[in-house]
């Protein structure tokens, strides 16, 4: 059965990708959202570590972003949900502030997510290590388990331009090395550093509403 639905899956998502590129709408946005997460959720309950579906918060986190930038907490018709949606440049500060929170907590969950792989030696991890020439792949697999997180809490509690962006780099090149799909792994994964580059991206306007006295505390996701 799992063989005879896949191509049904692989379709259905190969459909809402060019729907959202070619005609986005938020229907689509809070499908891809509801749906990236349920698959993140099947990892551990098929047996696999929770942290698979923490470390996959891309695939559900950005189009979450996506929608909170085209107004989904705003007071909306149901037909609106089919209409096309585009964000232009009158962004409300207040918005982008979500936006940016939603980012961080996303950055945060799969960096985390990722280091904790890391830290339980996850095999396909360590197997990688290995193939790279690492003559200890489990000391490897602590190593950048421990940065990960330590990097996470940092995009957490007080994000660095440069940092996000050397994160970024670093996320988009370690993404390479899955064996045998190296460019549909890549592709598969854009979530992950499509969040870290997308609040590298948001930090400075943030910085400009800060400067005209914009409380952002009292903002909650």
């Amino acid at each position: 059965m799992a063989y005879t639905l896949m191509p049904w899956v692989g379709a259905i998502d190969i459909l809402m990708g060019l729907s959202l590129l070619i005609y986005p709408t938020r229907i689509i946005l809070l499908w891809l959202v509801v749906w990236g997460f349920l698959t993140a959720l099947l990892r551990p309950l098929s047996g696999e570590p929770f942290a698979e579906t923490i470390e996959r918060a891309g695939n559900y986190g950005v189009p979450l972003a996506l929608l909170i930038l085209c107004g989904v907490g705003e007071k909306k018709s149901f037909r609106s949900f089919f209409k096309l949606v585009e964000p232009g440049d009158n962004i409300k500060a207040e918005t982008l502030a979500k936006v940016a929170n939603c980012l961080k907590v996303v950055a945060f969950l799969l960096l985390v997510g990722h280091g904790w792989l890391n830290l339980i030696e996850k095999k396909a991890i360590t197997g990688q290590y290995s193939a790279l020439g690492f003559s200890n792949p489990a000391l490897t697999a602590h190593i950048v388990g421990i940065f990960e997180i330590a990097a996470a809490c940092t995009v957490l509690v007080h994000p660095l331009r440069p940092l996000i962006f050397a994160l970024f780099i670093w996320k988009m090149g370690a993404e390479l090395f899955y064996p045998h799909w190296e460019l549909f792994e890549w592709i598969e994964r854009g979530g992950s550093y499509g969040a870290i580059l997308a609040l590298w991206l948001a930090l400075p306007r943030i910085s400009l509403h800060k400067t005209r006295n914009f409380d952002y505390s009292a903002i909650a996701l």
